[in-house]
This record gives structure tokens, sequence and C-alpha cells, in this order.
């Protein structure tokens, strides 16, 4: 700006000294597209002082950081208008430049081609790796903005169910993105109809002299924007909005851009599919975990209520029973004793068994005296820290619970152990409603679990992984076993009801 407004002014000098400092900074952050246009600003204005053989130098090393860049319009367009700049080369030596990396960069051997396919493939790759949707996106705007040097990338997402464009929000959560309000603000939203009306690519090579955008607030005001828009087709159904911009020049995405950009959004296609299964199977999973949670709250309910009253019942008429006997040594008596005696252990038993169906105490008082009961009734003395103040999501407190039941169960059955440490926090939570709970349970024993060993894991890591959530085991042969479980409590959307 400051080389500009010397120009504007007619200051010779100091327009030449800020010229020159701006393509030794722009060379230093080794970006073709930055080197490109100044050294093309600075070519003409040299050009226009009358400094032919300076100018005519500036425009060539300006033509071939436009074609290391892919903008073949460009260097056409600079091919037309001077001729001679075809013919030049980076002859002159810059304060800053790594002129061996100039040389391997403008090579014949290594072409804007061969670079586009090594950066698609390595683009491909990391979005054929992503299983979350927001992440993936997130990758999609790094990528592309890396590829193609683009001030701005939008990946936009259909939901069925507000059936409307998700933009995202700078606290990383979504928004409806054309439903009026400020998100219109957000991104071009005529292109975005565009795509949704005809699901066909468009190429606006200057948005604001298009009249298809002039009402677009997106586009008020910009002196230009390059915009690029791609359909994301799944399963024949539009399932995304892929919108480049550059708003530094017009007609800034070359063919050979827009190709890699078609290529990476056919991969994203693929990638959103997969992106998408995988998140119906994680909600599927833990609809299959909370359903199951909720059978067991039943038949511990109807034991309460029914066999559990019941046995009561009979040990109180057996007490009584055995109470109207005279007392003596006699056969009635003794059996009403044995009765009585049966009838008591067999509740106790119904008990135990009803509370490893579904703990009462957990619904009641929740997560901290859950565990201390199981503390108290493990065989294996027991070191508890529950260090949660508050109420979690009911799914994430059935999983936390039986995470520690089957882990100290496993203990007492197979590890020797003389001691068992149990944990219970919640890290990075700001919020209520935010945070990841982690639980984790470590003995002393023999060690030696694993995933195979029958030991209850395979069920654990289920629930676990149901609720989006990683199980780790570490279990070296006499080092002991340590279980890990961590639940975002932000992702848990599964209601009971």
């Amino acid at each position: 700006m400051e080389a500009e407004r010397a120009w504007a002014v007619g200051d010779f000098r100091a327009g030449a000294i800020t010229f020159d400092t701006a393509r030794r900074e722009a060379a230093g952050r080794q970006r073709p597209w930055h080197q490109a246009l100044i050294t093309e600003r600075a070519a003409r204005f040299h050009l226009a002082h009358g400094l032919e053989q300076t100018g005519r130098d500036l425009l060539a090393q300006a033509r071939q950081y436009y074609a290391a860049w892919g903008a073949t319009a460009k260097v056409a367009q600079l091919d037309w208008a001077y001729p001679a700049s075809r013919l030049g080369a980076l002859t002159t030596s810059e304060p800053g430049v790594d002129r061996r990396a100039d040389d391997l960069r403008f090579s014949s051997t290594v072409t804007t081609g061969t670079l586009d396919l090594l950066g698609i493939l390595a683009a491909s790759q990391a979005l054929s790796s992503e299983t979350d949707i927001e992440r993936l996106r997130t990758r999609v705007v790094d990528v592309l903005s890396a590829m193609t040097d683009a001030t701005n990338v939008h990946v936009l997402l259909w939901d069925e169910d507000r059936h409307d464009w998700l933009l995202p929000t700078p606290n990383h959560t979504t928004d409806t993105a054309t439903a009026g309000g400020p998100q219109e603000r957000d991104l071009p939203t005529s292109a975005v109809r565009y795509i949704q009306r005809t699901a066909e690519i468009l190429i606006v090579d200057d948005a604001t002299r298009d009249d298809r955008f002039a009402r677009d607030p997106y586009i008020a005001g910009l002196d230009a924007c390059s915009l690029p828009a791609m359909p994301i087709l799944g399963r024949g159904a539009l399932r995304a909005v892929l919108l480049l911009e550059n708003r530094l020049m017009r007609a800034a995405f070359a063919t050979e851009r827009l190709d890699a950009v078609r290529l990476i959004a056919a991969q994203l296609a693929v990638s959103l599919d997969n992106a998408q299964l995988y998140s119906d199977l994680t909600a599927s999973r833990a609809r299959i975990a909370v359903a199951a949670d909720q059978a067991r709250r039943r038949i511990e309910r109807d034991l309460h209520d029914g066999a559990q009253q019941r046995l009561v019942t009979l040990v109180m008429h057996a007490r009584i029973a055995r109470a109207a006997v005279p007392p003596g040594p006699g056969e009635l008596g003794e059996q009403l004793e044995a009765l009585e005696a049966e009838a008591a252990t067999a509740l106790d038993e119904l008990r135990d068994f009803a509370r490893g169906i579904h703990p009462s105490v957990l619904a009641v008082g929740g997560l901290r005296p859950a565990l201390k009961g199981l503390a108290r009734r493990s065989s294996v003395p027991v070191e508890l820290a529950v260090l949660v103040d508050r109420r979690l999501p009911e799914p994430v407190e059935i999983a936390a619970y039986y995470v520690v039941s089957e882990a100290l169960t496993n203990v007492a059955k197979h590890a020797g152990a003389s001691t068992v440490h149990v944990e219970v926090e919640i890290v990075d939570g700001g919020g209520a409603d935010s945070g990841v709970l982690q639980v984790r349970v470590r003995d002393d024993g023999r060690g030696g679990a694993d995933f195979a060993g029958g030991s209850g894991l395979v069920g654990l890591k289920d629930r676990v992984e149901g609720l989006g959530g990683p199980l780790g085991v570490q279990s070296a042969p006499g080092a002991g076993t340590a279980v890990l479980a961590e639940f975002s409590l932000q992702r848990v959307g599964v209601s009971p009801s």
C-alpha cells in the first residue's frame, strides 16, 4: 500500500524503495501468489517511469510466479499485453531469496500439474481418514485454502431435519445459512441458491460485475470477488456446497486449479457419506445402549415391586407363624425356621440381582453414591476419588457406572490385586454441559487383560464407543491393568425418553 501511495503521488524514490521492500518480504513467505502480484505491480511501476529493461525483467519474473501458482489466465493476459515477458528469466538476485529453491520451483521437471497431483493425493488421504463431519469440514477448508490461495473457503452441509444449509459459526457450532438474519452476510447466498436450483458448477470471474449478484449482501461493497461454487452430490442428492472466493483479483482461479478442486470435491462426497454413515452407526449404538438401560430399569422396578415384595411378605408370614408355635423342640418349628431362613436368603440374592441389573441409587443420587456402593461391596479394597459435583447426562452416568462395575468384577475374578484405584473427573470443562468425563480404574494385579479374553471388555468398549468416546486398556503382564474411558459431555445427545 505504501508503494502504491508513493506511485500515486509521483514519489519515484519512495515507490522504488517500498516496492523493493515488499518484494523482499513476499519472497520470505514462499507464496507464489503474493510474489506474483507484488512483482507485477513493481514491473508496471518501472515501466511507467521509463525503465524499460528493469520493467520487462520484473514482468518475466511475475509471469513465472503466476505460472508456478497455476494462474494460467493471468499468464495468458501478460503474454498478450507484453509478449517479451515470456522470454524473460529470473536473472536478478534478491535479498532473502534462496535461488536454489526458486530454480527447483520453476524447474520443468517439477511442473504445476505434478504439484497438484501430489497435493490432491495428500488431500484425499487426509479427507478419507476423517469420520467426524465437523472435523472433515475443517480439513477441507484448510486443504483448499492452501492449494488454491483462496481468501475464503465455505463448506455448507445440507441438514434434512432443518431443511436448510448449515454454516459453521465462530464457536464451532452450526447455524442455518439462508434462513435470513446476519448469516446471509456470511456467504454469497445467491451462489448457494443457484447450486441448489441447478446442481451445476458455477464459476464467476468477478461477482461484483455479475448481475446475478447485484442484490447479494455478501458481494455488496467488494472491489472484486472471483467465485467458483461446486455441488457435492451423494447418492443422487445434493449433500453439500463448496464455495471458494478470492477478493484480491478477478479470474483468480486457473483451470488447472479448478480441476484439482473438482477432484477434491469428488473425494469430499465420498468422505461425507462415510462420515454420515459413521455418525449414524454411533447414534444407533447409543440408542441401543439407552434402550437396554431402560429395559434393565423396568426389570429392576418390576422385581422390586413384584417378586421382591412377595418374598418380604413371605419372610414376615414365616416369622409370624414360627412365633405362634409353642416353644420347645418340634418338627413344625424347625421347618418354619428353615423356611424363614430360605426366604431371607432368596430375598438377599434377589436384591443383589436387581442391583446388578440397574442400580436404583444411580437414578436417585447420581454417580458419586452409586460408585461408593460399588466400592463398599468390592472384595478388593478400593481407593475411590469422584471429582464430579453435578449430575451428568443419564447415558454417561450409566456407562461410567458399568465401566467401574465391570472393571472391579474383573479385578476380583482375574487380577489377584491387593488394591484398586478408581478416579472419576471432568477435564476441559468450561461450562455446565461441556468437558470430558474421564473414568480411570487401575489395579496392581498380574495384568494380561485383553479384549479377546472374554472379560467383558468388549461389551464395555461397545457401550463407551456408542457414546462417542474411546476405551483404552493397558495391561502388560505383571504390571497390573489400567482402564481409561472418556465421554464427551458436549457430544452426548441421546435422551433416555
